[in-house]
């Protein structure tokens, strides 16, 4: 169902509504929208070519969608893709974070670009629920290559369900990076995507989407505590810290506003405490976290770009 509601304006939509002939079953019809979500017009077509065979006439349609989406996809692959979002998805112990690109901030504005990040991200984090391990914290970072090769549970790849939502778009898109986390024991897991919504009340289960996102793993006397986990993003997304920091190991930089400590920061909703402060009055122990910024370069992005600096200096 995640795939049928950003394929629904795949195919050739018209405005014209034909009623259904004497030698076509309403009731196919119906069903067959219903299950596809595609057109009444693209529906009625595939019944007529196969004898009102339902199953039959659903393969044709994904197959006309799969092929207008991979030449769409193909004609379209040389074009940059600097636009985008960040989803951000917590579910209980497990949680993913992905990064997909666009042509246009038009495009990434877009309720089926926003569902394809939902999907995108709910196949990431399926993945946690085929892994297990021992210790407290588990995670893994996937790169484009990976993500494409995906299986869904809807069937196809990833790669494929990238090629259909070309299709419905009319430009180039890409699926860059992900990383899923889980946790065991006594550790938890919070996120944020910004700009967030003012008017949810839970982020449990719901794809957060925006420019930038975080995950963060910690261990709280309060669990219900959702103002600090907020907060905790919220400042790992605005000060980029980089790395958490240890009291007697890290020194606070001379300059605040050079800080890159996260406990060292001054806390952004409280400028008069530091955020290690307010960590331990909430009882609150940072363990691990990830940034993601659209649009970021990767460290792959400035290998490549210093072996090219390298190559045009010789």
């Amino acid at each position: 169902m995640l795939l049928q509601k950003f394929l629904g304006r795949t195919l050739h939509t018209t405005r014209r509504f034909y009623a259904a002939g004497a030698g076509l079953e309403k009731s196919a019809l119906s069903a067959l929208r219903k299950k596809t979500g595609y057109t009444f017009a693209n529906c009625k077509k595939a019944l007529e070519l196969h004898n009102n065979d339902i199953s039959q006439a659903e393969k044709w349609l994904h197959e006309q969608a799969q092929s207008m989406g991979w030449s769409k996809a193909t004609k379209v692959a040389d074009r940059v893709t600097t636009q985008g979002l960040v989803g951000v998805l917590i579910n209980g112990n497990r949680g993913a974070m992905v990064e997909l690109n666009c042509e246009t901030d038009f495009v990434a504005r877009n309720d089926t670009f926003k569902r394809f990040v939902d999907h995108v991200s709910r196949i990431v984090l399926h993945y946690t629920d085929q892994t297990e391990f021992d210790g407290d914290i588990w995670k893994l970072g996937f790169d484009a290559d990976a993500l494409k090769n995906l299986e869904t549970p809807q069937g196809g790849n990833l790669a494929d369900h990238l090629a259909l939502l070309i299709g419905a778009i009319g430009e180039n898109a890409s699926i860059r990076r992900a990383l899923c986390f889980k946790v065991n024991n006594d550790l938890m897991l919070t996120g944020y995507a910004h700009p967030a919504p003012t008017n949810i009340t839970t982020t449990q289960n719901i794809t957060q989407v925006g420019k930038y996102g975080a995950i963060v793993a910690f261990r709280a006397r309060d669990f219900d505590d959702l103002e600090v986990q907020k907060g905790i993003c919220q400042q790992i997304v605005g000060m980029k810290p980089i790395k958490i920091g240890e009291y007697g190991k890290d020194k606070p930089a001379e300059n605040k506003d050079d800080e890159t400590c996260l406990i060292y920061q001054e806390y952004l909703l409280d400028a008069d405490k530091t955020v290690g402060e307010v960590l331990k009055e909430r009882g609150v122990d940072i363990v691990d976290y990830h940034r993601f910024e659209c649009g970021e370069p990767s460290k792959r992005d400035l290998k490549d770009l210093l072996q090219a600096q390298q190559l045009n200096s010789n």
